[in-house]
């Protein structure tokens, strides 16, 4: 049995399913090198990432399939599963089969897993732009922390382009210690780590405890609900809300 490995990085899953096709291999699975899963039958073989071969992949994805699979293998990676890599294989090798009409054999575990992992990724991409908090820096720069379950920094930050093009600001994602960093239009995402405290602006602090106030006082008392609360809105996202007082950690003193 003979399992790929790769970097972790989506050219490097893409080129390990190029490698599949053109050395007509079979891989029984397609694996992260950091989530081996050790099995005494099985032959481990590391490919390395050649970005051209992944766009020659994710071309033909695109062109044979359709321009939605090609979304979906991405999103379902996005999703970190470990086993992410093996579903995309699958999917697509199905994929370039019955090409654009793959994504309607919804009762096919192939395609149901590609579909699973995509949707987890779509519904908390949607969630997070109305979630995100930016605070205004003493040097002008506007920043926001989550911590997302999935790594979906590069899909909000198209949005975010969108919305906010004439400023500078960051959103970082603590969990996977990477942030976008957006300037003059256009944005870059980087590995970046900050534990300590944000030097906020007076202007700011002013902001922050008339929104703490207004959200306060808007709210019915008599119908308040915690448990529907964290139902629309996980305990895991409100250390990052403004509003929640003495959620946020990283205000200076």
């Amino acid at each position: 049995m003979i399992c790929y490995t790769y970097d972790g990085s989506f050219e490097g899953l893409l080129t390990a399913i190029y490698e599949a096709y053109y050395r007509h291999e079979r891989p029984e699975k397609i694996l992260k090198a950091d989530c081996l899963q050790h099995n005494l039958f099985a032959k481990y073989v590391y490919i390395d990432t050649d970005e051209r071969k992944a766009q020659k992949v994710y071309d033909a994805v695109k062109q044979k399939i359709s321009p939605v699979a090609a979304k979906n293998i991405l999103y379902a990676f996005l999703s970190e599963d470990n086993e992410a890599g093996t579903y995309i294989y699958r999917y697509l090798k199905l994929g370039w089969k019955i090409g654009k009409q793959v994504d309607s054999a919804v009762a096919d575990s192939r395609v149901f897993q590609i579909h699973t992992l995509s949707s987890k990724v779509r519904r908390e991409a949607g969630r997070m732009l109305g979630l995100v908090r930016f605070r205004l820096l003493k040097n002008g720069i506007y920043y926001a922390s989550i911590e997302p379950d999935y790594n979906i920094l590069g899909i909000i930050a198209l949005h975010f382009k969108r919305r906010m093009p004439d400023q500078d600001w960051v959103i970082h994602d603590v969990k996977r210690s990477t942030a976008v960093f957006h300037h003059n239009s256009e944005y870059i995402i980087v590995p970046f780590d900050f534990n300590g405290p944000l030097p906020l602006g007076q202007e700011e602090r002013d902001y922050q405890s008339l929104w703490r106030q207004y959200f306060m006082d808007i709210a019915i008392k008599t119908r308040i609900n915690p448990k529907l609360q964290r139902q629309h809105m996980p305990l895991r996202y409100w250390k990052h809300l403004v509003e929640i007082p003495g959620t946020t950690k990283q205000n200076s003193p």
